[in-house]
Parts: C-alpha cells; structure tokens; sequence
C-alpha cells in the first residue's frame, strides 16, 4: 500500500479535476455512520433501492 503524506501537494493532484461531487462521496463513504445506516437500510430493503428517508437523511440522489 503506498504510503500517503496529506501534508504534499503530490498527494493531492489527482483533486485538481475532480467533480464537487466526487469529492463529496469520497467524504460521505469515510463515514462510519454513514456506512452503518447504509448497511442497515440495504438489509431492511425487500427491493434493495435507498429510502426517501435514507435519501433525506444523507442529502444524496443515486443515479439510475
């Protein structure tokens, strides 16, 4: 695994055209209650889709 230095900016060009929203789900994906709450929503889902209330509580959309 490479070794990952936050204070160089080398670490951080791949950022430079990254979309808003790409940046946004990297931070919600580090989330651990965000990753608990998904885990639980997927398991109580007969269909597997996201809840409104899932949708509500993240503020996110998925994509079709």
């Amino acid at each position: 695994m490479p070794e990952f230095d936050w204070r160089s900016p080398e670490s951080y060009k791949s950022l430079q055209n990254a979309d808003i929203t790409d940046i946004a789900w990297e931070c919600l994906r580090r989330n651990a209650d965000y990753r608990r709450d998904y885990e639980a929503m997927i398991a109580n889902s007969p269909d597997g889709e996201a809840t409104p209330e899932f949708r509500r509580r993240w503020g996110i959309c998925f994509r079709s």
